[in-house]
């Protein structure tokens, strides 16, 4: 008997299943005993063609666990390697994920459909292939949240819990799995797998079904592969700026968690800053500080020179010029990233037509930030709420600060500069609103929900940040709790790996 079924009406693809053996296992998941739904991401299944209702029916939560294929599904553990803190790993891959196969959106795009936490595969490297319940809701949290900031990256579909337990550094933990969605799960650690490994045919293979998916108008072209490295540099370089300016710190920016289409993927030791110091990190496996704040543009770059170094028998057949192409896309991303970057600083600032000296103006403030221990996240929301010609309204904004007086003068100079812009300050004030979150996910709510979840296998606080961190930008009075700092005893300081 045959026990496929259409998900939520619809039938499954695999392009990814059609590359030769080298770039992937075939296998299933390993069925868990008692699966149990505890959020779907109803909007998100919508935009997918697919029916929520069917994935929330028994038949449903079978297939998001792994139990029950459906039609179409080529379950694989994709291939990949990668640079992990500066250190060549040549063999990783998907230990403890499979893709179950592709749906088209209800804009045309293909997006890969993932499990994790499904079992193991051959790149386990001794593991179990399971997850615990604690990263399973981080991530679901943390990947909602930074879609409802505009940032890209992947999303969650569906979280469940396995009715098993998995053996963690603390002991038994609740099993769970994560339903996730991407545009491409490829990652310059994939290119790098066969690149730096001698291969140079799959290289080739491997980038010509990139362009094909994602890049369609540069198949057959001349310089098509140039082309692919410069989108990837620039969709990376517009990424990483949007990162920066909300204080989230990725934790784990190895190559083969670097998406070439320019998404945040793979939620492991992330964490968003609080009290602003650019050099903070969280990621209890960064000692040196590799992959802090103010370290990610560099790092980046040095990630997509990784993947130039796979891409240059691709450029010309003359090694001499393939490197000069190569350094000279290269080239491009520190602009192209500070571009970027500058114009978000400004906005957040209130400035709609930049000018010299506006980047400035807003690095000092960020420095005073630093100096007096100000809160990242509320400094730029009360900012956004002050006028502009009078300071009577400034003390929730100064008391964020060690020396409220402190930034008395970098304030008399942002209301001198409001003075050359056109618009009126309500309309100034909607637009820094837009642009300053009253809510981030803080990582002291992060390990709330997921020590909940963990310890009592309660998400009523993974339910309650993700409808709030939905509407980041509104105020919602009535969760302010969520919106403040951590007290000194909440705070969070390491973040963990999920693995």
């Amino acid at each position: 008997m045959n026990r496929q079924q259409a998900l939520g009406g619809v039938e499954l693809d695999n392009s990814y299943a059609r590359l030769p053996g080298q770039f992937h296992q075939r296998t299933g998941p390993a069925p868990v005993a008692a699966p149990r739904l505890i959020r779907l991401n109803h909007d998100l299944a919508r935009s997918l063609g697919i029916e929520p209702e069917t994935l929330e029916r028994p038949a449903g939560v079978e297939w998001l666990a792994g139990n029950r294929p459906a039609v179409g599904s080529e379950p694989l553990a994709m291939a990949y390697a990668g640079h992990q803190f500066g250190n060549w790993v040549p063999q990783l891959g998907d230990g403890r994920a499979l893709l179950l196969g592709e749906v088209f959106d209800r804009d045309g795009v293909r997006r890969d459909l993932q499990l994790k936490g499904s079992g193991p595969t051959r790149f386990s490297r001794g593991g179990d292939g399971r997850a615990s319940i604690g990263p399973v809701v981080r991530e679901y949290i943390a990947s909602e949240a930074m879609a409802a900031l505009g940032i890209p990256t992947t999303r969650a579909l569906a979280a469940l819990a396995t009715g098993e337990k998995v053996l963690r550094r603390d002991g038994p933990e609740p099993g769970g799995i994560l339903c996730r969605v991407a545009r491409s799960h490829v990652r310059v650690g994939t290119f790098e797998y066969f690149g730096r490994n001698g291969d140079p045919d799959s290289v080739r293979t491997l980038a010509d079904y990139v362009i094909d998916r994602h890049h369609p108008d540069l198949a057959g072209q001349a310089g098509r592969y140039a082309a692919l490295f410069e989108r990837v540099v620039g969709a990376t370089a517009a990424l990483v700026a949007r990162w920066m300016p909300v204080g989230f710190i990725h934790g784990v920016m190895n190559t083969d968690n670097t998406s070439i289409v320019g998404e945040t993927i793979d939620y492991g030791p992330f964490g968003f800053i609080d009290a602003f110091d650019p050099a903070t990190v969280y990621s209890s496996i960064d000692r040196g500080g590799r992959y802090a704040w103010n370290q990610q543009p560099k790092v980046a770059h040095w990630n997509l020179a990784r993947l130039g170094e796979c891409l240059l028998p691709l450029l010309d057949e003359s090694a001499e010029a393939a490197l000069e192409r190569a350094n000279a896309i290269l080239e491009t991303f520190p602009r192209a990233f500070e571009t970027r970057f500058h114009a978000q600083l400004c906005a957040k600032i209130g400035i709609d037509t930049p000018r010299e000296g506006d980047v400035d103006l807003a690095f000092d403030l960020l420095g005073h930030m630093h100096e007096g221990r100000a809160d990242l996240t509320l400094t730029f929301r009360r900012l956004s709420a002050l006028p502009g010609d009078d300071d009577r309204a400034d003390g929730p904004l100064r008391e964020l600060f060690d020396q409220p007086s402190a930034v008395d003068g970098w304030l008399a100079r942002w209301r001198r500069r409001l003075q050359g812009e056109t618009r009126g300050d309500f309309d100034r004030q909607a637009a820094m609103q837009r642009v300053n979150p009253a809510f981030v996910l803080r990582n002291h709510l992060a390990q709330w929900a997921a020590d909940a979840a963990v310890e009592h296998l309660d998400f009523a606080p993974m339910h309650r940040l993700v409808d709030v961190l939905a509407r980041p930008f509104d105020d919602q009075p009535e969760h302010a709790d969520l919106a403040r700092p951590p007290e000194p005893e909440e705070r969070v300081l390491e973040t963990f790996c999920g693995t």
